[in-house]
């Protein structure tokens, strides 16, 4: 595990280098590693500190938010295919941003607009898959339906408002990065600081969860103040990313299969390893949306339903062969 964790950390250190160090205005390794670090007011200072390091940073922490997430979600109902993009979460923390930013209020209420509307989603797929106990195939099957009706409400809010309003809403839905800033760094490090911390802590009532419900209350946890707190703090994770740049699919999906691939069921080390590879995939994603098709940059978004998409295939036919 150790070894997984120095491995997936030093792929985001070499992630970062890389992203410094390419674009439209290449920056010399040892010049773009010292005007992060310490050599301020040198000719890449703006390069560097302006444009790419708050991107960077804005990439490590919303992949790590997202692959908390997911994680969180998928050991609560014990399904993989289980995570806030595909079962409507994210959509719900959309709508409600992308309601907000057409009707016009200022975008210091997204992070908390797109909470409440990821925690309403969560709620009302959970209220709809109850039936004596929860099902993880009737919350995924719940949840592609809300997807789906959120998607259509921000749709209809899209071309309902006046372009000048909602062509701000418009470009957040396609998930970039292009546009990121110190302040929408500090907005995913509050909330990660909060949230990451707090995802730790419920590892441990998860992994007693996993025994059943019988044995999870022989060990004293209390089991539906647990499943709240998974359920607040997942969608918690989740809204703050999509407020800050937007939906990004198949990250909180796709990080904890992998992550449970190399090192098992979830626990301290596999969420520690399940964050550090939500940045890597992020980064990258990142790095490849800008240089792939250069000059041309595409929405990380793209990239990461283009990772994404073929592995939700490939795990749904899976599920069906086992059946």
């Amino acid at each position: 595990m150790v070894i997984l964790c120095v491995a997936a950390g030093s792929a985001v250190v070499v992630l970062a280098v890389v992203g410094l160090v390419l674009g439209d205005f290449p920056v010399p390794v040892r010049s773009a590693i010292a005007a992060a670090l310490w050599d301020r007011g040198s000719e890449f200072d703006f390069v560097i500190h302006s444009l790419r390091l708050p991107r960077l940073a804005v990439a490590v922490l919303a992949g790590m938010c997202l692959a908390a997430s997911g994680a969180l979600f998928q050991a609560l109902i014990d399904n993989p295919l289980v995570s806030p993009d595909v079962i409507g979460i994210d959509t719900g923390a959309a709508a409600a941003a992308v309601t907000i930013l057409a009707a016009g209020f200022a975008p210091r209420w997204l992070p908390l607009a797109a909470f409440g509307g990821a925690l309403a989603a969560a709620g009302l797929i959970l209220a709809l898959a109850w039936r004596r106990g929860t099902s993880g195939a009737r919350v995924v099957l719940v949840g592609i339906g809300i997807n789906a009706l959120l998607s259509a409400v921000i749709t209809f809010m899209l071309v309902r408002f006046p372009i000048e309003r909602v062509s701000a809403a418009a470009r957040w839905q396609a998930g970039t990065l292009s546009s990121s800033s110190w302040g929408d760094a500090r907005t995913l490090a509050v909330g990660a600081a909060v949230l990451v911390p707090l995802a730790y802590v419920l590892v441990r009532r998860l992994r007693a969860m996993q025994l059943g419900d019988d044995a999870a209350v022989g060990l004293g946890v209390p089991l539906e103040r647990s499943r709240v707190a998974v359920v607040a703090t997942g969608c918690g994770l989740a809204a703050v990313v999509v407020a800050v740049v937007g939906p990004l699919g198949f990250v909180a999906l796709l990080v904890p299969h992998i992550a449970r691939a190399l090192a098992g069921s979830l626990g301290i080390g596999v969420m520690t390893l399940t964050v550090l590879l939500g940045a890597v995939m992020l980064l990258s994603a990142d790095i490849a949306a800008q240089r792939l098709f250069a000059p041309t940059v595409l929405p990380a978004g793209v990239m990461t339903a283009a990772l994404g998409g073929p592995y939700l295939l490939w795990v749904l036919r899976r599920f069906h062969r086992a059946g």
